[in-house]
């Protein structure tokens, strides 16, 4: 099985990430993709940051009818670090193979996050051009010291993706949705979110438990 991994605070989760999904998911013939709701984010800011339940409740709802498995997987894990969740699930499901599925505005910044080139190394990466990000990608320290990883076609990425590291840029229809805007034209939108009876679709836990167990 190849998986596409799109992580992300999902603050709300929108038809920008279902539509995005698809497309990798065609480009590179991903078997799925699995949503990685994380608990949170060190270079994001706390303020406006929905509660988790109402964040995966939101990704359930994006995903609904698709190829796309939901999880919080890195809540109940405990890992803080992307480099830390992908050598989990690694280590969890053996027999798959990962395709880091992630866009230009996260590419701009890559060289910010802990271990970035370690994160270059665990698995082939797969990069979705997003409108007005394509500048500062291209011109990334990340970007200079992936560039000679990269390949210029998915079918050439495809016949490499058991290794890394390797690097693609998917092209497509921009589309312009964000959370930003989202949360920006309706702030209080989590709280209309309905939380009941939720379970991650990976290890079927009800969202919160692992939470909670660790806060007693």
């Amino acid at each position: 099985m190849l998986t596409g991994l799109l992580g992300g605070s999902f603050n709300p989760a929108h038809g920008g990430h279902r539509r995005i999904s698809f497309f990798a998911r065609e480009a590179l013939g991903l078997d799925e993709v699995w949503w990685l709701v994380s608990p949170g984010n060190v270079l994001k800011p706390v303020a406006g940051m929905a509660p988790l339940a109402a964040r995966f409740a939101s990704a359930r709802r994006a995903a609904r009818g698709a190829p796309i498995q939901v999880t919080a997987i890195e809540a109940e894990a405990g890992t803080r670090y992307t480099l830390d969740t992908l050598r989990m699930l690694k280590r969890r499901y053996p027999k798959r193979r990962f395709v880091w599925l992630m866009g230009t505005d996260n590419l701009a910044q890559f060289h910010r996050w802990r271990g970035w080139r370690r994160i270059a190394r665990e698995m082939p990466i797969a990069v979705v051009a997003r409108p007005g990000y394509d500048g500062r990608a291209m011109t990334s320290p990340a970007m200079a010291w992936l560039r000679r990883w990269r390949r210029r076609h998915s079918q050439d990425f495809i016949g490499a993706k058991r290794s890394a590291p390797a690097l693609v840029i998917l092209r497509f229809d921009p589309d312009a949705r964000s959370a930003t805007a989202l949360r920006a034209a309706d702030p209080d939108w989590y709280c209309r979110v309905p939380l009941v009876h939720q379970s991650d679709m990976l290890t079927h836990r009800p969202i919160g438990a692992a939470a909670r167990e660790r806060a007693r």
